[in-house]
């Protein structure tokens, strides 16, 4: 076995004697993978995470790697890598393949997307766990490293070559979100995501993020999108030749969310008699706006939450969220930010069961500030955290 040690590795004692040896030259070599993470699992307490990554070599091409845990690195040559005080002959060689190795990759042959992510300090809220933004902005990310790894990718954002030649993009009309508990800073995910048809003219988009290790699953989401045409910025039928591409990766007939679990129910409109709360004011930044030169959907959150009350979101934590959006929302554009409550349980609460019900539900729209068009509308579920109850 050979590891890396001068970038910042820890390795358990076993390996402290370590003699320095040559990287064989073809089959299979493990080495162990630079991060150490804490375990959130109440029984273990902290623990060294250390992960074995797996290197195949070519027989015709000696010293020189193939892939890397799966991942095709084009032929990286590693002259040697031992444990020792010196530095790692071809460093930047064996960083960049690994590096390439965590961006992601297809399981279950090409249906399935897997992504690793690890949650970073400014990624957390005051409660020191993910945001739901967060979450938001892996699915969104997993989703795009989906796309561009298939091998038809475009030139847009997330959109195929088909749909660059004829400047159509992609709008998601809705999500839905259930997240059973959210990861703490310093934790590994995994977001897996895969696609499917949503009638003639959408696609429907699924996610779901476990814990890396113990592959619990923590949060479930999916959702549907829509074709528009990037200069008239108006809705399109799907174009064969961008169904003719999609449709090998068509993963048939699996849910993330069960469909009777599935939020179907109309999102009613809140207006300035039944809103308990409005927040105006709300502007777009130049940052807030994305490839598709509209607002990221995911800074739509941060602005839902503006005019929700400031101890349910110190004492509750989200457990379901359902957006709907109506239209786009650009960087001119001035916001207001509505909500009030449709619903508050009080009683035992199963917090390991997806039909849990919510200590309290809350209704939310979005909404143009100079002519009062619906941008989002949203409902969502909130359960007391287990800390305050």
């Amino acid at each position: 076995m050979a590891a890396i040690s001068n970038i910042g590795l820890q390795f358990p004692r076993n390996l402290s004697n370590a003699k320095k040896e040559n990287v064989v030259t073809k089959g299979e070599v493990l080495w162990l993978s630079f991060y150490s993470s804490r375990n959130t699992n109440k029984s273990n307490n902290e623990k060294r995470r250390f992960s074995l990554v797996t290197a195949s070599y070519n027989d015709n091409s000696p010293g020189k790697v193939d892939t890397i845990n799966g991942t095709k690195v084009n032929g990286t040559h590693v002259a040697e890598v031992h444990l020792s005080a010196g530095k790692l002959a071809n460093e930047s060689a064996v960083d960049a393949a690994l590096v390439n190795s965590l961006h992601g990759r297809f399981v279950e042959g090409k249906l399935v997307y897997r992504q690793i992510f690890a949650i970073r300090s400014y990624e957390i809220g005051p409660d020191k766990t993910a945001t739901m933004e967060t979450l938001m902005n892996f699915l969104q990310e997993t989703a795009l490293n989906h796309v561009n790894s298939s091998g038809i990718g475009g030139d847009g954002f997330g959109a195929t070559r088909q749909m660059s030649l004829r400047k159509l993009i992609w709008v998601v009309t809705r999500i839905q979100v259930q997240v059973q508990r959210y990861s703490k800073w310093g934790d590994e995910i995994e977001v897996h995501t895969w696609v499917d048809a949503a009638g003639k003219n959408g696609m429907r988009r699924d996610w779901i993020i476990r814990d890396h290790y113990t592959k619990e699953i923590i949060t479930k989401a999916t959702s549907t999108w829509a074709i528009m045409n990037r200069e008239t910025r108006r809705l399109s039928k799907m174009p064969d030749q961008v169904k003719q591409e999609l449709s090998p990766f068509y993963l048939y007939n699996r849910l993330a969310i069960a469909s009777e679990e599935t939020d179907c129910e109309k999102i009613n409109k809140l207006t300035d008699d039944n809103a308990e709360r409005i927040q105006s004011g709300l502007a777009p930044r130049w940052n807030d706006m994305d490839a598709n030169q509209h607002v990221n959907n995911v800074k739509y959150i941060g602005w839902m939450l503006e005019s929700v009350p400031t101890e349910v979101l110190q004492d509750y934590n989200m457990t379901s969220m359902t957006l709907e959006f109506r239209r786009e929302c650009m960087q001119s554009d001035l916001l207001e930010s509505m909500t009030s409550p449709t619903a508050k349980v009080i009683g035992e609460s199963d917090n390991n069961s997806s039909n849990r019900k919510p200590h309290l539900q809350y209704t939310h729209l979005l909404r143009l500030q100079d002519d009062r068009s619906d941008v989002l509308r949203a409902r969502t579920e909130w359960h007391l955290k287990q800390n305050e109850q």
